[in-house]
């Protein structure tokens, strides 16, 4: 039988030791969120840094079995460690769970370790050198995965992920498809609202709820039941605005939740709605330089999906050239039917 965990404690701290063998302190404390922002980071002179911590935290969380949105936490580091350092990002996860009562940590404790895949719970490595007696080094032959601290198995097989690119369009030279990347985690039975559980690091509170509300209308549209996934979002470039992204968006999460078909190569989609409850698929801005893009961009095995309402308007030849290049294209006036 396991024991049960002890009543969190309100403040935790974390050390990382750096690679002048000094340390920095991580402190995680937890009050009632009162309609605040879940996660809350600061650094010293750092924004960049405070940034990338709530973005850890935030995918860090995506392999949790249950969401508890109650609280908030509120993650600090005494002092900014060197620009490529990423060592301490263990320590912050570590923080995190055990102020929420996820784990419990002997006081002092020592934690080095990075991951370019913390949304599966996986940990990559490590780069200091010679570690502190006891301190926990994240990494294969160390702390392969998250759950290994609890004696839990490997989830990052029950995480799902999948991608959709949409054409980035500004008028430059920076033109480009962008990615836009869907993982989806089994949730407890509970009363989350589905909303709730979907988040999207790095994108500011405003950009998130939109989000939210076109995937919880997707979702409503096929049936999909409320709270049933813990969903995270990465796009692959950051600071892009308007909402040509959204079908992208909605047909990632669609083939990570086993909604759709897995085209031979990538799906290249471009299209919004104001009423993805009702499946429907709207056109955007853009048509003649976006579909430049996605012609110049497309690949062998690429399925193209475009608005109905732009299908009319598509410059002549664009469907020769696709299928010259060993992809397809479709448009469509709703998802599912296609």
């Amino acid at each position: 039988m396991n024991a049960a965990l002890p009543k969190p404690r309100d403040t935790v701290a974390v050390r990382s030791q750096l690679q002048d063998g000094g340390f920095v302190t991580v402190t995680a404390t937890r009050r009632e969120r009162a309609g605040r922002a879940d996660i809350k980071c600061s650094a010293p002179g750092a924004p960049q840094l405070a940034a990338r911590m709530a973005q850890v935290v935030h995918l860090a969380r995506h392999t949790e079995a249950r969401h508890d949105s109650r609280d908030q936490v509120v993650i600090s580091i005494d002092r900014a460690p060197g620009h490529s350092a990423r060592d301490w990002e263990l320590a912050v996860v570590l923080a995190d769970r055990a102020v929420r009562g996820l784990l419990a940590l002997p006081r002092g404790v020592i934690a080095n370790g990075w991951s370019a895949q913390w949304q599966i719970g996986r940990i990559d490595g490590h780069d200091v050198g010679s570690a502190a007696p006891g301190a926990l080094r994240g990494g294969p032959g160390h702390l392969p995965h998250l759950g290994a601290l609890t004696g839990q198995p490997d989830v990052a097989a029950s995480v799902s992920s999948a991608r959709a690119w949409f054409p980035l369009h500004s008028g430059g030279i920076n033109d480009a498809l962008c990615w836009v990347e869907v993982s989806v985690y089994p949730l407890a039975a509970g009363g989350t609202a589905d909303e709730e559980a979907i988040a999207a690091p790095g994108l500011d509170g405003v950009r998130q709820q939109a989000l939210r509300q076109v995937l919880a209308g997707a979702r409503h549209f096929d049936g999909e039941k409320a709270a049933r996934w813990r969903t995270t979002v990465r796009f692959g470039h950051d600071g892009f605005h308007g909402n040509s992204h959204e079908l992208a968006l909605v047909l990632a999460d669609r083939l990570a939740r086993g909604r759709e078909f897995v085209p031979r190569g990538r799906i290249i989609a471009s299209g919004a709605s104001s009423a993805w409850h009702a499946g429907l698929v709207e056109p955007v801005e853009g048509l003649a330089p976006k579909c430049a893009l996605i012609e110049r961009e497309a690949q062998l095995g690429d399925r193209v999906l475009l608005p109905r309402a732009w299908e009319a308007g598509l410059p002549p030849g664009l469907q020769d050239a696709l299928r010259a290049k060993g992809a397809s294209l479709v448009c469509v006036e709703r998802i599912g039917i296609i």
